[in-house]
């Protein structure tokens, strides 16, 4: 059993000119590597905690820094397993045709999300923490992975998107800058409403609330509607998620409706009047019920 264990030790998988790679040392080389891999989990952790202790660290340059590491760190895990078991680089000419062939039809799209998740952590176009909208979508960016970037929806839905449609699609970043967003209420009163009163108590409104910023606050009269004067305040905001926008909305139309009702303005509602356009006079009877 010991010869056999022996013999099958130092049987020649492949010969690359004078070198034999032999099976122990396929064995010894993906043990080295498999243990440096775990290493280089664990070491990549440990210095990201020691660098985000540093002042002036953002979080989003902590996760690109792991990442950066652990990449780095995987590469000369490989060197060395390859070294410490006299494998030679040729060795792996012989499967460069395989594997260029693999990337070709297979591990094509795999390659492609790849190289696209390392430009989105070395450029930043998107970072940990962006609120982001892809395709009517809005998420936080949770991760971005060496295949796919994790973005969280507001419903708690996790999104899993492939790194390559965030760099060949239109992504709008509600966050690259800085947290701040525009957005806008809009309130329709009936005809013969003070225009002016109206716009007082929209920016009044607007102002009140303690999450809107000092920029300026904006009031349109965009239209005159079949029903009503359709107005239309824009005003500036901090947020952190979509469902905290949707809240400040909220509690201004709150505000609004509240303060058109004290000042007497009707927040107009559909209406439809019916002309009727008769040659004689209609015939109304009044039937007794029986």
């Amino acid at each position: 059993m010991d010869q056999f264990f022996a013999s099958f030790w130092r049987f020649e998988v492949v010969r690359i000119g004078n070198q034999p790679v032999l099976v122990g040392q396929c064995v010894l080389a993906l043990a080295i590597l498999l243990v440096g891999l775990w290493l280089a989990s664990r070491a990549s952790r440990l210095i990201v905690r020691r660098v985000a202790r540093l002042p002036g660290i953002k979080p989003n340059a902590v996760g690109v820094i792991e990442k950066l590491v652990f990449y780095v760190l995987v590469l000369v895990v490989v060197a060395v397993a390859l070294q410490t078991v006299n494998i030679p680089i040729s060795a792996f000419a012989v499967l460069g045709g395989a594997f260029a062939i693999g990337l070709g039809f297979g591990a094509q799209n795999l390659f492609n999300n790849f190289i696209s998740g390392l430009i989105l952590i070395v450029e930043q176009p998107i970072r940990v923490g962006d609120l982001i909208e892809l395709e009517g979508r809005r998420g936080h960016v949770q991760d971005i992975g060496a295949r796919c970037t994790r973005i969280r929806r507001a419903d708690g839905v996790d999104l899993l998107v492939p790194n390559s449609r965030l760099l060949e699609n239109t992504v709008v970043n509600w966050t690259l800058c800085d947290r701040r967003v525009r957005t806008s209420v809009g309130v329709g009163v009936a005809y013969g409403s003070s225009v002016a009163r109206t716009k007082e108590i929209l920016t009044s409104s607007v102002r009140a609330h303690s999450d809107v910023l000092p920029e300026p606050v904006v009031v349109l009269l965009e239209d005159f509607a079949a029903d009503a004067l359709l107005f239309r305040v824009y005003f500036w905001t901090e947020v952190e998620s979509e469902m905290e926008e949707r809240i400040t909305e909220s509690d201004i139309r709150c505000t609004i409706a509240e303060r058109c009702g004290e000042a007497g303005i009707t927040i107009a509602f559909p209406q439809r009047a019916v002309h009727l356009d008769s040659a004689r006079p209609i015939d109304v009877r009044l039937i007794p019920k029986a």
